[in-house]
């Protein structure tokens, strides 16, 4: 049973990284800043350098699904394509992360 939930949360992880590809697409950015920028929110573990705490803290502020989504709907709230390009960057990575077995600290 627990392998089931852990397979059925990675497909949901994947729903969404798919869905994140969908909603790029939509918007007026070349395909190439799609790749470009997948692995951009991980500079959030510049935090470490301090120390630990703060690592965690920069790593789960980026990498939470709440501030993806908060950023997506700012910029589709005030028309900023480059808030929505954020947001749809960071739920892809974090979702991605998810996929792969890497969750917050």
């Amino acid at each position: 049973l627990r392998r089931r939930m852990k397979t059925l949360l990675k497909l949901e992880e994947l729903a969404q990284f798919l869905g994140s590809i969908y909603l790029f697409a939509q918007m007026e950015f070349a395909w190439w800043w799609f790749p470009a920028l997948l692995l951009l929110p991980d500079l959030s573990m510049v935090g470490y350098l301090v120390n630990p705490a703060v690592g965690a803290f920069t790593y789960n502020l980026v990498h939470h699904k709440g501030t993806a989504v908060g950023l997506g709907l700012w910029g589709l709230a005030t028309g900023d394509e480059r808030l929505m390009l954020a947001g749809v960057i960071l739920l892809a990575h974090s979702s991605m992360d998810r996929v792969a077995g890497y969750g917050l600290k």
